[in-house]
């Protein structure tokens, strides 16, 4: 086997097209805070978003959780959750014996060997998104199966400031797939509500926002499973889908999603919009890979399928640069949908009364593909209501709040509701002050 300093992926991790999480703990810095308040979502001052506050529910919960930004460990005490990953591990350990962590949390794989053969269909080494039939697991979701569809989807959320998003999605009808990080969650617990009353679909982007197959069987199962928690205990939803971060995902921690009921979500498209600033990456670069995109759609190269394109709600650059970008892309593809939309999935959560509009419920047209039935990410594990898993289905005490807005094309807003320009070392320091 070579090792793989000698081979594409050490150039891979350095040009890496997913989303960096270089910023994340320092917006959110966690620990003390002074304030009580309830989030104003007319407010878009980044400053005041981003001022810390208490939530009751989520301090009278928050020592079930792992501590906020650091890799999650099983909850000492947590009777539940140790039950769950007792059996998950032995299904691992019986079908997936030889797949083992490799590199570190934060991506470095010096001295790690890994066969050229890619036998662990580990995407971080080509972009393998297929497992071999003999796995038993289903393929990535990296596309929309519908024509002339764009997937739209933000990673990193809930970020503070990210009213002026919201707003603009808002005035436009428009939803979308949010993958959250759980430590966010607890952070912006408010800002977390606001994205399932707005109706967009909330998925998983684990605990800590690392690289997943560097973690151990228990702490992967734990950055699943506690994010998957904390947005059931917080939003009132147990998310059926997630995203690696970085991309990084293999048939170990492919198996450990699917048996806690999680299909996982990457992409075909990278705005790279997360790297403005570093690697010499500017906002033309980011405008080019979105023009990428859209020209795509003019020469027709999305007449059978979309793209699922990855954005991120990272900071005021990023989603000031999908506003900026929206009538473009409205103009391009006839539809931009959320991902659970795209697929036809009715039924994104586990709990069974919540429906989410179909294509063509959201759209207002018929099918144009024989997408997947609401059924297609079914799986045995779910949550109860306090976000432990048992097996059994969790009950909902809460009615749908996705509605079924139709989306024209052309019926975009101006990008004159701009998110206000402000540094992300500028928030980190303003939310500092309050600590």
């Amino acid at each position: 086997m070579l090792p793989l300093l000698a081979l594409p992926l050490l150039g891979l991790a350095a040009a890496h097209t997913g989303c960096g999480g270089h910023e994340i703990a320092r917006r959110n810095p966690g620990g003390r805070v002074i304030h009580s308040r309830q989030v104003d979502n007319t407010n878009i001052d980044p400053v005041a978003e981003c001022t810390p506050y208490t939530y009751a529910p989520v301090s009278a919960i928050k020592s079930q959780f792992p501590a906020i930004w650091n890799s999650a460990t099983l909850v000492p005490g947590d009777a539940d959750a140790a039950a769950l990953f007792a059996s998950i591990n032995a299904t691992l350990n019986q079908r997936l014996p030889n797949t083992v962590p490799r590199g570190t949390h934060n991506g470095d794989w010096s001295g790690v060997n890994y066969p050229p053969a890619d036998n662990d269909c580990w995407w971080t080494w080509k972009q393998c998104t297929t497992p071999a039939a003999s796995t038993g697991l289903v393929a990535d979701i990296t596309t929309m199966p519908e024509p002339e569809t764009w997937g739209l989807g933000f990673d990193d959320g809930p970020n503070c400031s990210h009213n002026a998003l919201y707003n603009f999605l808002q005035d436009n009808s428009q939803k979308a797939t949010m993958f959250f990080i759980g430590s966010n969650v607890l952070d912006w617990p408010v800002q977390a509500i606001r994205a399932k009353d707005d109706g967009h679909e909330i998925c998983v982007h684990t605990w800590s926002h690392q690289y997943m197959t560097s973690f151990s069987n228990e702490q992967a199962f734990a950055e699943l499973y506690y994010t998957r928690k904390a947005i059931k205990d917080v939003i009132g939803v147990t998310p059926k889908c997630w995203r690696p971060p970085f991309g990084d995902v293999d048939n170990r921690i492919r198996l450990i999603a699917s048996l806690l009921n999680m299909t996982t979500v990457v992409w075909s498209d990278d705005t790279d919009d997360w790297k403005v600033g570093i690697a010499n990456v500017t906002t033309q670069d980011v405008d080019n890979n979105y023009m990428k995109v859209i020209n795509n759609a003019k020469a027709g190269a999305y007449a059978t399928h979309g793209p699922v394109v990855l954005n991120h709600e990272l900071n005021n650059y990023t989603m000031g640069e999908l506003i900026k970008m929206y009538p473009a892309i409205k103009a391009a593809f006839k539809y931009v949908v959320p991902i659970a939309t795209g697929l036809n999935i009715t039924n994104p959560y586990q709990e069974t009364d919540i429906v989410y509009p179909s294509f063509a419920q959201y759209t207002g047209v018929g099918n144009t593909s024989d997408a997947g039935s609401s059924s297609s990410v079914s799986g045995s594990a779910s949550g109860t209501a306090s976000g432990s898993a048992s097996g059994s289905a969790a009950s909902a005490s809460h009615s749908a709040a996705a509605s079924s807005a139709s989306a024209s094309k052309g019926s975009s807003a101006s990008a004159s509701t701009a998110i206000p320009a402000i540094s992300l070392l500028g928030l980190a320091a303003a939310a500092t002050l309050f600590l």
